[in-house]
C-alpha cells in the first residue's frame, strides 16, 4: 500500500510539472483572446478531453509499441529523459508571456487539438513521462497513471476556465515564476530517468 501511495505521489508531481497547468494557463488565454465565453468553453473542454485520451491509449498500448519497434527499457529512458530534460530547460529560458483581451474575436476552434491537446497538454514530455511509469509495471500501476493525468486534466480544465479570474489576482510575474519551477523540477525528473536508464543499462547497482 505504501509502495502504491509513493507511486501515485510521484506520477501526479511528475505529470504536474511536465502539463503544468498555470503556465499553459497563459498559452491559452493568448490562443483564445477575444473569444466569446462559451468558444472558449469548448476549447477548453475538448482540448482537455482530446489530450486524455491520448494519454490514456499510450499508456495502455506502450507495452505493444515497446514490443513492435522493438524498444528496450533502458534505452527509451536514456532518450525519454534528454527529451524531458530539454523540455525542462526550454521552461527556465521561457520569457514572461503577455496576455492581452480584444473584444469577441472570431476563434477558430480546431486550436482545441492542435496546438492545445497536441502539443501542449499532451505532447512528448507527457507521452514519454506516462510511458515511463507504466514500462513493465502491473495492470494496478497502469490504472492509477491513467487515473491521476485524468484528475490532471480536470485540474487543467477549471484552471482554464478561471483563467482570467486568476491571471487578474495573481499576476503574471507569478505565473512566470512558477512556470520556471516547474521548470527546474522538468528537468530534474528528466535527470534521473537519464540516469535510471543508464545503470539498467551497464547492470549497475544504485
Amino acid at each position: 500500500m505504501d509502495n502504491l501511495i509513493t507511486f501515485s505521489i510521484a506520477v501526479f508531481t511528475a505529470f504536474f510539472a511536465i502539463t503544468n497547468p498555470i503556465s499553459n494557463m497563459t498559452v491559452f488565454l493568448s490562443l483564445t483572446q477575444g473569444a466569446h465565453r462559451k468558444t472558449k468553453h469548448d476549447i477548453n473542454r475538448r482540448s482537455n478531453f482530446i489530450a486524455f485520451i491520448i494519454v490514456a491509449v499510450f499508456v495502455l498500448l506502450g507495452k505493444y509499441i515497446f514490443e513492435l519497434f522493438n524498444i528496450t527499457i533502458p534505452a527509451f529512458k536514456i532518450t525519454g529523459g534528454i527529451l524531458i530534460f530539454f523540455i525542462g530547460f526550454d521552461m527556465l529560458q521561457s520569457k514572461q508571456s503577455n496576455v492581452k483581451t480584444i473584444d469577441n474575436v472570431d476563434i477558430d476552434e480546431n486550436i482545441a487539438v492542435s496546438p492545445l491537446a497536441i502539443p501542449i497538454l499532451a505532447g512528448p514530455g507527457t507521452i514519454v513521462t506516462a510511458m515511463n511509469f507504466v514500462a513493465k509495471a502491473e495492470t494496478v500501476h497502469i490504472i492509477l497513471v491513467i487515473a491521476i493525468f485524468g484528475s490532471m486534466s480536470l485540474l487543467t480544465y477549471f484552471t482554464f476556465r478561471l483563467s482570467d479570474l486568476i491571471v487578474k489576482i495573481v499576476g503574471n510575474n507569478v505565473i512566470s515564476v512558477i512556470g520556471k519551477i516547474m521548470g527546474l523540477i522538468i528537468a530534474i525528473i528528466g535527470t534521473g530517468m537519464i540516469i535510471t536508464g543508464i545503470k539498467l543499462a551497464f547492470n549497475l547497482v544504485a
